[in-house]
């Protein structure tokens, strides 16, 4: 069902072998069967990342839609496999550019000779520009050999690039495999040829990429090839007045290695002058236009850098190599901001790179620079729109760089701390697993993440705020909504607010439990002297036995034994409110979760109740508290090692 060389046919089929994403039988987290084949070009859509552009050799362009799991063949014109490029119309390279318009996601620019644009998902195409490269005949012929091998790969005299801008409509960039460099401001109504501005550049040259600046309509950079002249030199070049002029800014990179050749080119579009090379065997930054240039290799083993892409929602860097794999250069926010570091300063947070809130999670990486180990722990706030802090942090700081993760959550509930004897286990604390401890939590299956899991924050707007030893520093930190999440933003917030309510009633709870596990644990420890006044006792015995009859208004006695393998009763309010947490946000157990939409009928019936329940426990809580407070005030003074 594979469908022939590149996975034509019946459709993508799901990866069992094992391997990388799939070890153990289970499916791989890549898909195959896109469409196009071993070369060309593979591009999402921008707005809908289920359709895939391809391309490939013999002409071929496919679009693969993920929903059906099939790829259409969309080509412009015959499949010219085996053809003598002077006898085909349209000559297309072993790797045919392919582009989409950044401005329309259903416009696709396709390069031949000549370049193709098609509006309506391949159904047809139109030639939107003249044959572009020189149409020198003695470079347009076959392969020759004792059997031609003409499938593209040695086409001469074919447009190698296309680029449109991303800030100016109508901006489109080509370069050619002949050393051609064009630009049309008009979608294609007129072509400009600005090859011979270019002054230096030797003949002959490969335009292998084309990078249209994020940051002004006018400047582009090309990066050149002329290996296959046996010419290993890098040529990058940068024109900042749409190719009037030229100036070359690959003079720092090496040039006397026999790989040294460039391949790709890429500008940070969240640091204008910052751009990146790749070369025959390695991969270069530049943080001032090229000025300069610094080799980065780790991780990264010498191979050729055939193609780099900076996404700017995510700062990071991905290069693809050939023979390699792909590889990503995580977040790259502390190399851009690097010259707003103050030398010398005591501390620098930088500005962090945009959070993902995805269905049932997401992260912010949070760095911070420190002059000296500090004194005191480091302290991480964050701070909503509103200048509410809705989760603080703290991190043991070092010297130099330092790196905390938020995980979008706000502050966890606060957690049940079992002090006192089981009353079914008296000899509960002869337990391997708290054999000199003071405390002990709840054990039961299935409630470990829910019950200190805060609630979900919501896309939008914070701040992280650092405090080291007095000084603080605050940056802006965004939170993006993932493409997966389709509930609208009303049901995130009804989501959150039912997740906050749940949150504050499993704390309230904790508050009252600890505070009367302190006190049992207290009367247990002043019983077993025996200097205690009779009258004394028994009020301390029955005090010791109302604090429990209240507790168990809140948990149960199985909650008490600290053991999953008793389910002999209903659960509490405290273990039900776990287990709701689980279901209204990001699940608990085998209970699935459902923070990305608005909570359930069901969801707000059950809390409704708990809460009543809940109330009526904190009505007696705060009677047996006021009458008794003599009592508890006879009390020696908690030990501090089960100080709350």
């Amino acid at each position: 069902t594979t469908g022939g060389r590149g996975g034509r046919g019946a459709g993508a089929i799901a990866d069992t072998t094992g391997g990388r994403g799939g070890r153990g039988g289970g499916f791989s987290t890549w898909d195959r069967g896109l469409g196009g084949c071993e070369s060309g070009f593979t591009l999402a859509d921008p707005t809908d990342p289920n359709i895939i552009w391809s391309s490939c050799y013999g002409s071929t362009v496919t679009r693969y839609d993920h929903r059906t799991k099939r790829a259409r063949s969309v080509s412009p014109y015959i499949h010219t496999l085996d053809s003598p490029p002077n006898e085909a119309k349209y000559r297309c390279h072993w790797t045919p550019p392919l582009a989409i318009d950044p401005f329309d996601h259903n416009t696709v620019y396709f390069g031949c000779q000549l370049i193709f644009k098609t509006s309506n998902g391949g159904q047809s195409w139109t030639e939107m520009s003249p044959d572009l490269s020189t149409k020198d005949p003695s470079r347009i012929v076959s392969s020759g050999g004792i059997v031609p091998d003409n499938l593209g790969q040695f086409y001469g005299e074919v447009v190698f690039a296309i680029a449109p801008s991303e800030i100016q409509r109508g901006l489109i960039w080509a370069g050619t495999n002949d050393g051609k460099v064009w630009y049309t401001k008009d979608g294609g109504k007129s072509w400009n040829d600005v090859t011979k501005n270019i002054a230096g550049m030797p003949v002959w040259g490969t335009i292998r990429k084309i990078e249209p600046s994020h940051f002004d309509a006018g400047t582009a950079y090309i990066a050149v090839d002329y290996h296959m002249m046996d010419n290993r030199e890098p040529f990058i070049y940068k024109t900042t007045d749409f190719g009037q002029t030229w100036k070359k800014i690959s003079d720092g990179l090496p040039a006397k290695h026999p790989l040294a050749y460039v391949l790709s080119v890429a500008e940070n579009p969240n640091r204008k002058g910052m751009i990146f090379a790749g070369t025959g065997n390695a991969f270069y930054y530049s943080m001032d236009d090229g000025a300069k240039w610094t080799q980065f290799k780790e991780g990264l083993p010498a191979a050729p850098v055939s193609w780099i892409v900076v996404p700017k929602l995510f700062h990071d860097v991905v290069v693809s190599t050939y023979g390699r794999g792909i590889f990503i250069l995580r977040d790259i926010t502390t190399l851009e901001q690097q010259d707003a570091v103050v030398a010398d300063a005591d501390l620098h947070l930088f500005s962090p790179r945009p959070g993902v809130r995805e269905a049932r999670n997401g992260s912010m990486a949070i760095t911070y620079s420190l002059k000296a180990v500090p004194k005191d722990s480091v302290k991480i706030e964050i701070v909503d729109a509103k200048g509410v802090t809705i989760r603080t942090m703290k991190n043991i700081g070092r010297e130099g760089m330092n790196l905390a993760t938020w995980d979008l959550r706000y502050d966890p509930p606060l957690r049940v701390d079992l002090r006192a004897l089981a009353p079914d286990n008296p000899h509960i604390w002869d337990d391997p697993r708290f054999k000199g401890q003071t405390r002990r939590p709840i054990v039961h299956w299935g409630i470990q993440g829910a019950m200190a899991a805060g609630p979900l924050a919501l896309p939008g707007k914070y701040s992280a705020r650092l405090t080291v030893d007095g000084k603080s520093a605050t940056q802006s930190a965004d939170v993006l909504k993932s493409l997966e999440i389709v509930t609208s933003d009303a049901d995130l917030l009804a989501s959150l607010a039912a997740q906050q309510k749940i949150r504050d009633d499993m704390t309230a709870s904790a508050e009252m439990v600890n505070r009367i596990e302190v006190i049992r644990r207290q009367i247990e420890d002043r019983l077993k002297g025996d200097t205690v006044r009779a009258e004394l006792k028994a009020a301390l015995t029955e005090l010791e036995k109302k604090m429990l009859q209240v507790e168990l208004m809140i948990l149960t006695r199985e909650d008490l034994n600290s053991d999953d393998k008793y389910y002999t009763e209903p659960f509490g309010v405290y273990l039900n409110l776990i287990w709701l947490n689980g279901e209204v946000g990001t699940g608990a157990g085998d209970v699935a979760g459902g923070a990305e939409f608005r909570p359930t009928e069901g969801s707000m019936q059950v809390l409704g109740l708990l809460e009543k329940e809940l109330a009526a426990a904190k009505a007696a809580y705060k009677t047996l508290m006021d009458k008794e407070a003599a009592t508890i005030a006879q009390l020696t003074p908690p030990k501090p090692s089960i100080v709350p």
